[in-house]
């Protein structure tokens, strides 16, 4: 009998995840499915999306989507964030693109061993401090230096755009109450979570499970995140706020949206986890593993066997 459906496209038929477009964000609009595209229809029209070329579609308030969009979404690989208004809130995500947990099994026993989680943790880090020498601070060192970096930063920041500063304030359930650089600072933010998730999402890691965030579903996007702002999201945040504009969260989605265009950053950020996770591995060996779709069975200590096999002729010792 005949699957029901259209057939999911292999993996070498879908756009590599640092070729993709990073983000697009919808609001007020239904989406659906025309041939191999998503299209997004509100009161000024329709817009076709080649749904596997996108990195993250952010759902915001007042979209529909329906069942044959979501199939086409999932199986092109393309991550679907629902966001609340102004992208500033996470609520649920998709699916990954892996078909094979290579770098999830790294991920968790990097994690879940305190030496190798300090030696991660130390290297994110140094990823922020170059030409600094990590390898023997303390996590309390590490996080010292990091607050008196990203200090310092707003306060060039604010000397450069001549955008008063008084510190990091936002309320989550307000939007509206903060003034416009935190404003455009959660808008950037948010919208550097969404694609960061995204390309976690699909090389079928964990957002969870993070080395120097712990305790929240998204740890890892954390601390992925945090190894761009300083360099991405903060000095676009202090730009818009320094253009007086009335819709700051969407000017600042729109602004961190043409930073990323061409797919640069999802490719930095692809080979930033992967360095992370397994810092050995050839990148191109790495891809190739994440395409196979075979399932083994655990045969104890770290070997493996075949799935798919009767062991019923096994006798114990």
């Amino acid at each position: 009998m005949k699957t029901p459906g259209a057939p999911p496209p292999s993996l070498p038929e879908l756009v590599r995840v640092e070729d993709r477009m990073t983000f697009i964000y919808l609001e007020h609009s239904v989406v659906h499915r025309e041939s191999n595209a998503i299209t997004a229809t509100d009161q000024r029209g329709t817009v076709h999306i080649p749904a596997a070329s996108l990195g993250a579609l952010l759902l915001g308030p007042g979209t529909k989507v329906s069942h044959h969009a979501m199939m086409l979404l999932a199986e092109s690989g393309s991550t679907v964030v629902w966001v609340g208004e102004q992208g500033v809130r996470y609520y649920a995500h998709g699916r990954s693109l892996a078909r094979s947990s290579r770098l999830l099994d790294a991920q968790a026993q990097m994690v879940s061993n305190q030496n190798s989680r300090l030696r991660v943790a130390r290297e994110m880090y140094a990823m922020r401090f170059p030409g600094e020498d990590t390898t023997k601070l303390t996590m309390q060192q590490l996080r010292g230096r990091e607050g008196a970096r990203v200090r310092r930063i707003y306060r060039e920041e604010s000397k450069r755009t001549g955008i008063a500063w008084s510190g990091r304030t936002y309320d989550i359930a307000d939007f509206e109450a903060g003034d416009p650089v935190n404003q455009a600072l959660s808008a950037a933010h948010t919208s550097l979570y969404g694609v960061v998730h995204s390309v976690i999402v699909a090389l079928g890691c964990s957002p969870g499970l993070g080395f120097v965030h712990t305790g929240h579903v998204r740890s890892f996007v954390y601390d992925i995140a945090d190894l761009y702002k300083a360099e991405l999201t903060i000095p676009v945040a202090f730009d818009i706020a320094s253009q007086g504009l009335t819709d700051v969260g969407g000017a600042t989605r729109r602004a961190v949206r043409d930073l990323m265009y061409g797919g640069a950053f999802l490719g930095r950020c692809v080979r930033d986890i992967q360095r992370l996770l397994i810092p050995e591995a050839d990148p191109e060996t790495i891809e190739v593993d994440l395409g196979e779709d075979v399932v083994q069975l655990w045969d104890g200590s770290r070997r493996n066997v075949a799935s798919g096999t009767s062991y019923d002729s096994y006798e114990e010792d």
